[in-house]
């Protein structure tokens, strides 16, 4: 039987279209300027994406380009396992909701689980502020 994690979902509603929102998050130069959780800056090496973060480099990808919203993508710390987080921005009205689940992986705490719960919302916040100016 396969392992399931606890997970949560954190959103959060952007002025802004879908096609907007999703170009913007899903350049990855852009995450220094919203996603303090990888880091302050990226760099493209040798066609893979590296953050430095204070826990040393990280890979990142997303997935495929898509016309769905989806902004699924894996990040590979430099001593660890590949993680997947899911990622979606959906039309809400004339604007957009984006939507992050966070999964409690094996070995984490509660208090690391809450930590990256309030890191995600943070990032998501500074994303609002960020795309409406």
């Amino acid at each position: 039987m396969a392992a399931t994690f606890e997970s949560r979902t954190v959103s959060i509603t952007i002025e802004r279209s879908p096609q907007e929102v999703f170009a913007f998050v899903r350049d990855a130069r852009n995450l220094p300027r919203w996603a303090c959780g990888l880091g302050s800056s990226i760099d493209n090496v040798d066609g893979e994406w590296i953050a430095r973060t204070a826990q040393g480099s990280m890979k990142f990808r997303f997935v495929e380009r898509n016309d769905f919203g989806v902004l699924d993508h894996y990040i590979k710390p430099q001593h660890g396992a590949e993680v997947y987080v899911p990622m979606r921005v959906i039309a809400n009205g004339s604007g957009s909701e984006l939507v992050f689940t966070l999964f409690r992986l094996a070995g984490m705490t509660e208090e690391e689980f809450e930590r990256d719960a309030a890191t995600v919302l943070q990032d998501l916040s500074s994303l609002k502020r960020h795309l409406q100016g």
